[in-house]
């Protein structure tokens, strides 16, 4: 369970430092927005996704089992936090994602890294697609410039909710959104290893403002951005607190455990090398730790910024330490100019992470999956966008484990009546 920055250290030459630290300049331009986005939409604070990405950045690269493992905030996490915070508060948040820490150090310390592969593969297809469908509708509200005093937290309501809002849209909402789309995806085809997330954001952001288009930066709805980062402190902790935020924190530790395993596998593929797995957790449940003490959101490990990370050169942890500290750099320097990001840009960017999310060119060779596996995957999907996730992954894990067991001919249980 050596993290593997250890291991990379010794005839570490400068040429591989070089091209480490031009990664992660790459990846923090990809990070800087995308942590920006991923705050704002889980109803948080936008300067918390940034200390996220520094802190759990920072300790996913210097502790984790990967080489070139990303660490921060995710897509996946925004609806867990989304609710979390709306049932619990902020504080509450904190506490779940201290506790979440700690459940994926003891899963680490257990040598679970490995249990991964007991999760049906439907169950995850089913809910990121679901997670994917869910960021993308709660980003119409700003990516419309609709003016709504309450947007409902459900599925269903929160349509029916846009709809009646519908005569309130915004041309220049929706312009800029479109415009921050079309040239992100542009950029992408272009320059596929150009940072064109915070270049398509930054222009876009910048005709906003020299134009004085009526719509909203992150500066003008939250206020200006911090330049560094809080001093760490305890959340509140009691039994009754504990309790009652067990279940988002095991729901957090759970996406925190298969994301970055997923991660990990995927920059496995990429770079031809293996990752620790029980490491990896360790370092996630240690970033999760170190997150909360600072008032930051969940971390896990961020499969697009680590295949950036990949195309851009990086291959040692070197480059996620250096992606954390110029994300530190720019709020210490440059936070005016991230707070005028422009709130319909960072919706399209977010629309189009939730596209990349659900994988559409996947969508084909799902439905030439066994019958009951598509059923899986629907019933998971559906679970996930109407219900929560909690329910969602205890049914979906639940079921594609009985249907596995049922596949492996499994004889029935030879019951005998106790004697009372």
């Amino acid at each position: 369970m050596k993290p593997k920055l250890l291991t990379t250290l010794p005839g570490y030459t400068r040429a591989e430092l070089t091209r480490d630290v031009l990664a992660g300049v790459t990846v923090a331009m990809v990070a800087l927005p995308l942590s920006l986005a991923i705050a704002i939409a889980s109803g948080a604070d936008p300067a918390s996704g940034l200390i996220t990405a520094i802190i759990g950045g920072f300790l996913v690269s210097a502790l984790g089992g990967s080489r070139v493992q990303i660490g921060g905030p995710t897509g996946a996490f925004i609806v867990v936090v989304f609710a979390t915070i709306a049932q619990h508060g902020y504080d509450g948040l904190v506490l779940a994602t201290l506790m979440a820490g700690v459940i994926l150090l003891v899963a680490g310390a257990l040598r679970a890294g490995r249990l991964i592969a007991l999760v049906p593969e439907p169950v995850i297809n089913g809910f990121t697609i679901g997670i994917a469908i869910i960021i993308a509708t709660s980003q119409l509200k700003d990516l419309f410039g609709l003016s709504m005093a309450e947007v409902p937290a459900e599925f269903l309501p929160k349509l029916a909710a846009f709809w009646a809002a519908r005569e309130t849209m915004s041309g220049a909402a929706l312009a800029s959104g479109l415009a921050t789309m079309v040239l992100i995806v542009g950029l992408r085809r272009l320059w596929p290893r150009f940072p064109g997330l915070i270049l398509a954001v930054g222009a876009v952001s910048a005709a906003v403002a020299l134009f004085a288009l009526p719509v909203d930066s992150i500066s003008s709805r939250f206020g200006a951005l911090p330049r560094g980062l809080p001093a760490p402190a305890l959340p509140e902790i009691t039994l009754a607190r504990v309790t009652e935020l067990l279940p988002s924190a095991f729901v957090i530790a759970f996406l925190a455990g298969i994301e970055s395993l997923l991660s990990a596998m995927v920059a496995d593929r990429m770079i031809e090398g293996r990752h620790r797995p029980n490491a990896e957790m360790l370092a996630q449940g240690a970033a999760n730790i170190g997150s909360s003490l600072f008032a930051g959101l969940p971390v896990t490990g961020a499969i697009a910024r680590t295949a950036t990370n990949v195309r851009a050169g990086g291959r040692t942890p070197v480059a996620g330490l250096v992606h954390a500290l110029t994300i530190l750099v720019v709020m210490f320097l440059a936070a005016p100019l991230a707070g005028g990001m422009a709130m319909p840009a960072l919706a399209g960017l977010l629309i189009l992470t939730a596209w990349n999310m659900s994988e559409p060119h996947k969508w084909r060779s799902y439905l030439s999956e066994r019958p009951s596996d598509i059923v899986l995957l629907l019933l998971t999907l559906v679970l996930t966008v109407l219900t929560d996730l909690t329910v969602a992954i205890a049914v979906g894990v639940g079921l594609g484990l009985a249907l596995r067991l049922a596949r492996r001919d499994v004889p029935p249980a030879d019951w005998h009546p106790r004697d009372r």
